[in-house]
């Protein structure tokens, strides 16, 4: 996971082919504390082939962070499979899903 910052948005980058049951874990206690006092932030997931239920979950424990604290996530770069699953599961009804990082910055009016 890379994490930068552009002007006031937290861009994360996730590294790596999959976030499933064993890579969420690592994901979840990474994140935690970059999220802490955020306000606006990204996951480029342009990396990801293959995200299951635990993934998902991560990436919603992290959305609810966000919101707990007044903050939104933006989601871009999901790769077709990623966006498959998303769709499916509905998940693109929570999330707020951009083709590109450049998209998901200016969503934030940034």
């Amino acid at each position: 996971m890379k994490a930068e910052e552009y002007n006031d948005i937290l861009i994360v980058t996730l590294e790596g082919k999959a976030l499933d049951a064993a890579s969420s874990k690592v994901f979840r206690a990474e994140i935690g504390p970059l999220l802490t006092d955020r306000k606006k932030v990204v996951f480029d997931l342009a990396d990801l082939d293959f995200v299951d239920s635990s993934g998902l979950g991560a990436l919603l424990s992290s959305l609810r962070q966000l919101n707990g604290q007044g903050g939104d996530l933006k989601l871009c770069n999901l790769s077709k499979p990623v966006r498959a699953l998303i769709e499916l599961v509905r998940m693109n009804r929570v999330f707020d899903i951009f083709n590109s990082r450049e998209e998901a910055i200016a969503a934030f009016g940034g």
